[in-house]
């Protein structure tokens, strides 16, 4: 078994004081972070939303469903991770969402092109653990892809921040039919 952590959107714009803030996001960055220091992951990589121009995804009026106010724009302090986020074990970045709303980290790329799956097949990970934020929305699309693309995925939900109780009970019942695994429970205030 080849195991990796995939942390996803631990972002400025997604913590408190950003633009798309969820409670609790800070206290998940170090709680991830105490996670790596004291778990041997064959793999970590991490994803993260790095808009230039997603379109509808973004809007003076936004619908919290399929548009969110500006947030995570490439270059931007709100698209960094966030300073509570212990990076040094990241060995990729998965950036998504240059032109489109793009949830799951599956749908972004490394600095060389490489998808999330390929680059775990290239180095034979079977086995997949997601943590971040937001949990029903990046993580639950994130594992959702994971466990379509073949690995065996497990949300670890203590290390995972929820805009709102609502959409996590979906996101949970949403992993559930996709055959994830969920350890734990998620952070909503």
């Amino acid at each position: 078994m080849t195991r990796a952590l995939i942390v996803v959107d631990v972002q400025n714009d997604f913590c408190e004081g950003g633009s798309l803030a969820v409670n609790g996001g800070a206290a998940v960055a170090v709680a991830i972070s105490e996670h790596m220091a004291n778990n041997a992951y064959d793999h970590v990589v991490a994803t993260r939303d790095y808009h230039v121009d997603p379109g509808a995804h973004f809007s003076d009026n936004p619908d919290y469903v399929d548009s969110w106010p500006v947030h995570c724009v490439a270059g931007t302090a709100g698209a960094s991770f966030h300073p509570e986020l212990d990076i040094t074990r990241v060995e990729a970045v998965f950036s998504k969402g240059a032109y489109s709303a793009a949830y799951s980290g599956f749908e972004g790329a490394d600095t060389v092109g490489r998808t999330l799956a390929e680059w775990l097949r290239e180095r034979n990970v079977d086995t997949v653990d997601v943590v971040g934020i937001a949990t029903d929305h990046c993580v639950r699309a994130t594992a959702v892809d994971a466990a379509r693309e073949g690995f065996a995925v497990t949300v670890l939900l203590g290390l995972t921040a929820g805009v709102a109780q609502s959409t996590v009970d979906t996101a949970l019942t949403a992993l559930g039919e996709a055959g994830v695994r969920t350890d734990g429970t998620p952070v909503v205030r």
